[in-house]
């Protein structure tokens, strides 16, 4: 699968996208990054595969760094030598589905305050 070479995008555009955008995303290194805080492992692993879901699905794949209790997503677009829209609407997408809870009205509960259910510690 191959697609027309992404432009990078400039320092400037990525943090007022980001700002407007994903205000929990940093731009940092070249990469654009976000830590996500789990309650346990089994947590942390969770998100591992929903990132990993999310990014094979779009054909561009994150860095992640992980330990027992949170995750880090980096991207950027290695044949742009940058951040490209690819990496922003990836964040993006993460971002929706990791970030996810259920109203408080609808017909899901959201994860029991019981830590053994504990799953993502939200913003």
């Amino acid at each position: 699968m191959t697609s027309p070479r992404e432009t990078a995008l400039s320092e400037a555009e990525v943090t007022q996208w980001l700002s407007e955008n994903l205000p929990q995303w940093r731009l940092e290194d070249g990469w654009i990054r976000r830590t996500y805080k789990t309650a346990s492992w089994k947590s942390t692993l969770m998100v591992i595969t929903t990132v990993g879901h999310l990014a094979e699905a779009a054909w561009h794949h994150p860095d992640i760094t992980a330990s027992y209790a949170w995750v880090e997503v980096r991207l950027v677009t290695h044949s742009a030598k940058g951040i490209t829209r690819k990496d922003l609407e990836l964040a993006r997408k993460i971002e929706e589905v990791i970030a996810w809870q259920p109203a408080k009205d609808g017909v899901f509960e959201g994860t029991p305050s019981d830590q053994r259910f504990a799953y993502i510690k939200y913003d």
